[in-house]
């Protein structure tokens, strides 16, 4: 969820797993119309230093990577799914409104992330998180962060903890067998020369968010 070291992006309980959710509660791909109000929520917890604050041309640019919880009418919560592989994606901007902490809206977005992940045809779902507990009752697991794409690190470059983050890396495995595809290392094959991670301090161009 690419969150800052110091604190966690909510407690534990704010993605309990109950079902308390009112049936008015939709959960649907997100629209531009719904772009104020996504970036009201992520920036928000962004000011309290436990989520990456996203811009309005980055949202636009992956609009549909998200799906919102809307509840008459308004945004209670969203995610994003971020394809980086034919086989590997990325759960990440899960964020909920405060009134809805612990009602287990959460759960609800990530079961239509995952579920959304299995209709591509994705193999492998990984998240960075200081809530593990939640993840673990979701079905991932921990893994080692350097058995995930390169791609993924270049939010971490935004991040001011980059050189000592103690992010959970975590991950779910939608197809058996799916372990295959966790490896980020060059073939044999590659040139000795070619860097595994970007070389700070040199001019570069990033990919696209």
């Amino acid at each position: 969820m690419r969150n800052y070291p110091e604190q966690s992006l909510v407690e534990e309980e704010d993605f309990a797993l109950s079902s308390d959710i009112p049936e008015a509660v939709t959960i649907r791909q997100a629209q531009l119309s719904d772009i104020p109000a996504m970036l009201l929520l992520i920036n928000d917890y962004a000011s309290k230093a436990v989520m990456l604050p996203r811009t309005e041309m980055e949202i636009c640019e992956s609009l549909r990577d998200f799906l919102v919880a809307v509840e008459d009418g308004q945004l209670v919560g969203c995610g994003a799914l971020h394809f980086y592989t034919q086989h590997m994606a990325e759960l990440r901007s899960l964020a909920v409104v405060p009134d809805r902490a612990r009602s287990g809206l959460g759960k609800r977005i990530t079961e239509a992330i995952l579920e959304e992940a299995r209709h591509a045809g994705v193999d492998v779902i990984f998240a960075f998180t200081y809530v593990p507990g939640f993840f673990e009752k979701m079905g991932f697991h921990t893994v080692d962060r350097g058995a995930l794409p390169l791609k993924t690190w270049k939010d971490c470059l935004r991040c001011p903890k980059f050189q000592a983050c103690d992010e959970i890396a975590m991950a779910y495995m939608v197809t058996p067998g799916a372990e295959i595809y966790m490896s980020a290392l060059p073939s044999e094959s590659a040139p000795e020369e070619t860097p595994l991670f970007p070389i700070l301090g040199t001019p570069r161009i990033l990919d696209k968010f």
